[in-house]
């Protein structure tokens, strides 16, 4: 895949997350930055903490880092997979807010 491809093809994923994330009820911020680097503050009980979602154009993959660790996730016909257990990214993202709200977040 070519580089412009994935980019236009991972900004739109992006922009997607941003959406479900406007329609969650869970207490979190989020702000889409340039480079394709999307930032969620979330609030819980024990404070604050992030996930980051971003595009790795080198390895043509979408990176999520949280705190439970970092995925990395690939296109793969509609959607987007986990490169270690084919986990699909919405629901991976919904995962690492609910462990750090403390809130049941699903995203679609």
């Amino acid at each position: 895949m070519e580089e412009r491809e994935f980019n236009a093809l991972a900004d739109a994923m992006l922009v997607r997350i941003e959406q479900a994330l406007d329609g969650c009820d869970a207490d979190i911020d989020f702000e889409l930055k340039d480079g394709g680097v999307l930032e969620i503050t979330c609030e819980s009980d024990s404070g604050a903490s992030k996930v980051i979602i971003n595009r790795h154009t080198a390895a043509r993959e979408i990176w999520v880092a949280a705190r439970s660790g970092g995925f990395h996730f690939r296109p793969d016909g509609d959607g987007w997979v986990g490169t270690r257990d084919g986990e699909a990214l919405m629901a991976a993202i919904s995962r690492c807010l609910s462990e750090q709200t403390g809130e049941a977040v699903q995203l679609s």
